[in-house]
């Protein structure tokens, strides 16, 4: 099963070389599709020094946000299962084989890696932790599924689902975008366990509160009104 992995990135020069090293090492990996969202720190450059055969490279103009690089990946996908990756350290690329195992296996069509059931991760922020579990319980609430960790990163899915549905997310509402649209189209779900190596502001965290606020109008939007 080939796998294709699709990166958004936004300002990430300090870890993109070594996350793309880091994906580029598991076993099946049928291509990396990277989208530089704008960048101005010097991750343009260092990615325009990468090269491998696997790795698409594509490059916005400006800024536009992680939905628009992932949907901008997505038309790109050639693989066969596609997993979202961030550019950072935060999600370790060695866990792709328990993202994709229920696929395989033929049990599901997406899976997510949750942050929060049974694995170490990094102790951060209380209040970031709060706004997590909230934002999943709301969205379960009106998904009807019983995810615990709504906005990963992680999320593995069937790319024959990229013909089926559409996405409209600019920002970080592809989250609960693709969750809703998952739901109701009535794909198999599964969730994992991942490790999650957080990192604060000063190591370049870039979700705000009002990422948070702005998740609720997405949630609803997205299950009530957009459908």
């Amino acid at each position: 099963m080939k796998i294709s992995v699709v990166m958004a990135a936004y300002n990430e020069k300090e870890t993109i070389k070594k996350i793309m090293e880091s994906v580029l090492s598991v076993n099946n990996i049928h291509e990396l599709i990277v989208v530089d969202d704008g960048s101005n720190d010097g991750t343009t450059e260092t990615l325009e020094r990468i090269n491998d055969p696997k790795i698409i490279k594509l490059f916005s103009d400006k800024n536009y946000g992680k939905g628009h690089s992932l949907r901008k990946g997505f038309e790109k996908v050639t693989g066969d299962v596609v997993i979202i990756q961030d550019a950072d350290l935060e999600y370790n690329p060695a866990e792709y084989e328990k993202l994709v195992a229920p696929i395989i296996d033929g049990k599901a069509d997406v899976v997510f890696g949750s942050r929060f059931i049974g694995v170490p991760h990094r102790v951060l922020f209380f209040w970031h932790y709060i706004g997590n579990r909230f934002l999943t319980l709301l969205s379960n609430a009106l998904t009807n599924i019983n995810l615990t960790d709504m906005e990963t990163c992680y999320k593995a899915f069937k790319s024959s689902i990229l013909n089926e549905v559409k996405f409209k997310s600019q920002r970080f509402g592809f989250e609960p975008e693709f969750t809703a649209k998952m739901a109701r189209k009535g794909y198999r779900i599964y969730e994992t366990s991942i490790s999650y190596s957080g990192r604060d502001y000063k190591e370049g965290k870039k979700i705000t509160w009002k990422d948070g606020i702005a998740a609720i109008g997405h949630i609803l939007r997205f299950n009530l009104f957009d459908r």
